[in-house]
């Protein structure tokens, strides 16, 4: 792991407050060292169960979390994160070299993931991007507060809540099944490759990893269309990708 100082821009506006659940000391104390250099307040947990209890305490701009915990394991830990309905950023942390570690913490909610060993200025950039994209989330709900119920036919979201309802029905939806949802209700028509949905909506970082998209857009269709074989909303564009239906364009 490259340890060496690393010139980098601070957190954007205000300071972040960042938990950093590993029980390798030596990784948790460089993390906590080079995150404080961009005016980060970190908490460190040595395991899952200690991390679980910071989270019950306290709301956080980011965890970091280590897969490998003792307690409650990092999978377990991200799982219970996305039960609650405040919305935190998860960067995963792996010493496995299995690609289902890694499909799994995407499919379970995670917004990136690092390999171990992996370089301290990676870390910061890949911190920072979720940072960026977050901000713009938020950004883009506050411009669009006179619209904070938006209706796309039995469609309805109300972007503020992060509600969804089919015909007055509640639906249920993950964090990052609604995040994909919204990406798509901003830009109706027009169409998205696997790989543009990733870094979209995912984060960069994930090249190679499209089927993570496939099975989120297959769970959202059965949540929101009346006949997933046959969408209305998300439909398949064959060779290219996905698009929002063209009849909700402005």
């Amino acid at each position: 792991m490259n340890t060496h100082s690393v010139a980098i821009p601070h957190c954007p506006n205000t300071m972040k407050h960042i938990l950093v659940v590993e029980d390798d000391h030596d990784i948790a104390q460089l993390l906590t060292m080079h995150l404080r250099d961009i005016d980060c307040e970190v908490t460190v947990a040595s395991d899952g169960k200690v991390g679980y209890t910071h989270l019950l305490n306290r709301h956080y701009d980011l965890v970091i979390l280590d897969i490998m915990l003792p307690g409650i394991d990092g999978l377990e830990l991200c799982k219970s994160l996305r039960n609650q309905s405040d919305y935190t950023p998860v960067l995963m942390l792996t010493a496995r070299s299995s690609e289902l570690d890694r499909v799994l913490g995407l499919e379970i909610g995670a917004d990136d993931y690092l390999t171990k060993p992996f370089s301290i200025r990676e870390l910061i950039a890949r911190v920072k991007a979720i940072f960026r994209r977050i901000e713009s989330i938020s950004d883009k709900e506050t411009t669009d507060k006179n619209q904070q119920i938006r209706h796309y036919a039995a469609l309805v979201i109300d972007t503020q809540k992060r509600h969804v309802k089919i015909n007055d029905n509640e639906i249920d939806l993950t964090a990052k099944e609604f995040d994909l949802l919204w990406h798509f209700t901003q830009h109706p028509g027009q169409v998205f490759t696997r790989s543009q949905l990733l870094d979209s909506v995912w984060g960069y970082g994930h090249d190679g990893y499209e089927h993570t998209v496939n099975s989120h857009i297959n769970r959202l269709r059965a949540k929101i269309e009346k006949d997933p074989s046959k969408p209305t909303y998300i439909l398949t564009v064959w060779g290219i990708g996905y698009k929002f239906s063209d009849k909700f364009s402005t």
